[in-house]
């Protein structure tokens, strides 16, 4: 059984105080819910790692806590950059790479991403690997090819036993942030689509291991249908992941 994953994705909002308040109120609206079923994540900016990290030990809140990118180097001369290492001594566990705005505003290649995701192995840590289509590419029905590159990339250099710990979460581009959101049932063609894929690139047991989220305008009001599907094992929540209410409910929404 693949334990759901529910994981906040914060983007470049909050202070550190308004993150240290946000946590809290997660905690308070999850409080008596059992956690052992659904894993939720929380991933803040840098800046407020230490502060989300210190809350979650010292009142042994059942958060995991994340990282929103990460550099593939161990250390050096990399101005602005922050290393595995560095996320591991604030007890992070999962780090997203490949986020389509770091691939779309950024330009991070395949490569790189695949780079990230090798470097937070090394490191102990579990990349939450994304991957998606932009509508233009929808729309001429090359998703499949776009993920087909994407999710094989990430998998390059990988061990079985990290490839069957990665985290893929399948988020079309064309539905970030527009309110606009994939059906379940595409949605599970797509992810149904990204395990396949993993099956031929690293085998059926791997495939069957690793937990695969849609993320995309995910909300309380639609959580539930598209968290549903057989291959769907939870969701990266952007925006609405910022109202501790809002989230909590997504998160209670997990099959």
């Amino acid at each position: 059984m693949r334990r759901p994953l529910i994981a906040g994705n914060w983007k470049m909002h909050l202070t550190h105080l308004e993150a240290l308040t946000l946590v809290q109120q997660l905690s308070h609206e999850l409080a008596g819910r059992d956690l052992d079923r659904v894993e939720v994540a929380v991933c803040p900016p840098f800046t407020s790692l230490r502060t989300v990290q210190t809350v979650i030990d010292s009142d042994n809140m059942e958060f995991s806590l994340g990282a929103q990118n990460v550099h593939y180097e161990e250390e050096g001369a990399y101005t602005g950059e922050v290393s595995p290492a560095m996320l591991k001594a604030l007890r992070v566990r999962y780090v997203i790479v490949g986020h389509s705005e770091r691939r779309e505003l950024f330009g991070e290649s395949d490569e790189i991403v695949a780079r990230k995701a090798r470097a937070a192995f090394g490191a102990g840590l579990v990349p939450i690997m994304c991957c998606g289509e932009t509508e233009e590419e929808r729309e001429a029905g090359a998703t499949e090819d776009k993920v087909e590159r994407q999710v094989t990339a990430a998998l390059r250099g990988l061990r079985p036993q990290e490839a069957s710990r990665m985290v893929v979460a399948y988020e079309p581009i064309w539905a970030i942030g527009t309110g606009r959101t994939a059906t379940p049932a595409d949605a599970q063609t797509t992810i149904a689509t990204i395990r396949r894929l993993i099956g031929d690139a690293a085998g059926a047991d791997v495939a069957g291991s690793v937990r695969i989220l849609y993320g995309g305008s995910v909300k309380a009001g639609n959580a539930a249908a598209l968290l549903s599907p057989d291959d769907i094992d939870g969701a990266l929540v952007g925006g609405s992941s910022l109202e501790a209410g809002e989230f909590a409910a997504i998160v209670r929404a997990s099959p």
